[in-house]
């Protein structure tokens, strides 16, 4: 029997939800439970995949080419469960499903309004595509008393009628704000956040108080009293120096004990079997690493770190890997476009140019490229990271003037140029420059081949096929290869068709790789990504020669 969690928030944005959702799926895994986790975003997008990064942070995308939330980039990294286009729906979508319904006159004549019908395809969508998980955690996104969040939240406390109280649970996450001036805590936020889950129908089951500091005995006494929930199930969520702290954090408050209580499913007083023992020791190895390294990311969203969550949690992974503490020094690439790159890149270890769009700061991102290729420093340039590598290669190592790429307009030498047909599996897909944007990428999970005896390939444990996420709309232009190969820049990575260019590298560099996908999609904690876990390595060793 499936049981259905509920995580919805209060106060003000930000406090965490995906964390504890996904906090909350490991340690249920941890007892030994099946889970799924699932995020219900309330804009009007259909996804995220044409919002700017400074609006929304990172699009995660999943094997099955869907762009979705970064939320669910914390499920996967904390349960290892891979994620699905069916995890992840917007309003958009909804709203996009029952007009295209009506059109179709598939609701008879009938006026079509919010409540059935779009209640109703947000419970069919929480409630499809399961393989018998013994969890399913849905996480509200925005915060309770958003006019655009109504009808979900409306749509679970239906769904907990049409399922019963005892297959379904409540979590709020609220925040119980420390005044300075006052020297207090205040817990009316909460007590008025829970009041309006209930003006809409939902009494919270638990209520998780998000704070910097312990809460009192007597304020959580007062919580519980006036949210009408047990005194026990008054969970702080305290401030923690790593992410990775937070299962344990939550399971020495009781959280996932309460979860099973209300289920049934754990007698009060009974064992409390679960080890964290994994979790224990990637905590320790974050708080007492053997030794420290530097890397640069130039990137164009620097100024939201968000953008680059993945991405830092990966780097992250790869010094877990490695033992040392991963320093990120986040350089805006435009910064190169006026000031000389040495400047900011002297003193680190290695040099990371990440994902992007459009023509601003790729000129600074091939500088970066040029100062680690001519000063020997590990260098890994990720989808646009990797273009702007090899553009960077064909200017200064092929001598190709005018080499460049078509997604800045037209070019004598578009080295990087806009793909409008590929292969998958069995299928053709076109696109056309004119076309929408959204949805429009290659995307998602792709077959790579990789050349035997090239340093990816080592990286890869000399497996020949690997299998990475892909988000982007312009490739490498096959028609460069041998010239570029010819001045050192080989191509150790192609799709199986040997069209499209996937990997390169340097072999004579210490260590300089371009990817075209996003390996950081795929790392985990107790799984670091090998080309993150390679490439810290690589920054060790950088360090030591220093």
């Amino acid at each position: 029997m499936t049981r259905f969690i509920f995580i919805t928030g209060g106060v003000v944005s930000s406090l965490g939800k995906g964390l504890s959702s996904a906090s909350l799926g490991a340690l249920l895994q941890a007892r030994g439970y099946r889970v799924r986790l699932r995020k219900l975003d309330p804009y009007l997008n259909v996804d995220p995949g044409t919002m700017s990064p400074y609006q929304h942070g990172e699009v995660y995308v999943t094997d099955d080419g869907a762009e979705t939330d970064l939320d669910l980039g914390h499920y996967e990294r904390y349960t290892g469960v891979p994620a699905r286009r069916s995890d992840n729906v917007t309003t958009g979508r909804i709203y996009s499903n029952v007009i295209a319904k009506e059109r179709r006159g598939d609701y008879l004549g009938g006026t079509v309004q919010v409540i059935p019908h779009v209640t109703d395809a947000i419970k069919e969508f929480i409630v499809s595509d399961l393989d018998d998980e013994d969890f399913v955690l849905c996480e509200i996104g925005g915060t309770v008393g958003d006019i655009e969040g109504l009808p979900f939240l409306e749509a679970i406390r239906q769904l907990s009628n049409d399922l019963g109280r005892e297959r379904t649970l409540f979590v709020h996450l609220t925040l119980v704000p420390y005044i300075p001036s006052a020297g207090e805590l205040k817990t009316k936020p909460t007590q008025h956040s829970t009041k309006e889950l209930l003006t809409i129908g939902i009494q919270a089951d638990i209520l998780l108080c998000r704070c910097d500091r312990e809460i009192p005995l007597d304020a959580r006494r007062k919580i519980a009293l006036f949210c009408n929930v047990r005194e026990d199930r008054v969970i702080q969520a305290l401030d923690v120096d790593t992410i990775y702290q937070v299962p344990i954090a939550y399971h020495q408050q009781g959280f996932d004990t309460e979860v099973l209580r209300h289920f049934g499913l754990l007698a009060e007083g009974a064992e409390d079997d679960i080890d964290l023992s994994r979790w224990e020791e990637i905590v320790k190895r974050i708080r007492a690493p053997e030794g420290e390294v530097t890397i640069a990311v130039v990137g164009k969203y620097t100024n939201l770190l968000d953008a680059y969550k993945s991405l830092s949690e990966a780097l992250v992974h790869g010094g877990i890997a490695n033992n040392v503490r991963v320093k990120l020094n986040w350089i805006e690439s435009e910064l190169f476009e006026r000031e000389e790159p040495s400047y900011h890149l002297e003193g680190c270890d290695g040099i990371l140019v990440p994902g992007g769009f459009g023509q601003r700061g790729s000129e600074g991102k091939i500088m970066a490229a040029r100062y680690a290729r001519e000063q020997n420093v590990p260098f890994f340039g990720i989808c646009f990271g990797m273009q702007m590598a090899v553009i960077e290669a064909a200017r200064n190592l092929a001598g190709i003037a005018g080499a460049g790429s078509s997604e800045f307009g037209p070019s004598d030498a578009p080295v990087v140029g806009l793909l409008t047909e590929w292969s998958r599996g069995n299928t053709l897909e076109r696109r056309h420059a004119s076309g929408d944007l959204g949805g429009t990428m290659r995307l998602g999970a792709y077959p790579c081949n990789l050349t035997p005896g090239s340093q990816v390939a080592k990286i890869y444990q000399n497996r020949l096929e690997i299998g990475e996420r892909h988000r982007h709309r312009y490739e490498v232009n096959i028609a460069f290869k041998d010239r570029l190969e010819a001045h050192g820049l080989k191509f150790s990575g192609m799709s199986p068709d040997g069209v499209l260019p996937e990997i390169v590298e340097i072999p004579d560099h210490v260590w300089y790789m371009g990817v075209q996908f996003h390996p950081e999609l795929k790392s985990k904690p107790f799984e670091p990504h090998p080309l993150f876990e390679s490439f810290i390595k690589a920054a060790v060793d950088q360090s030591r020669l220093v």
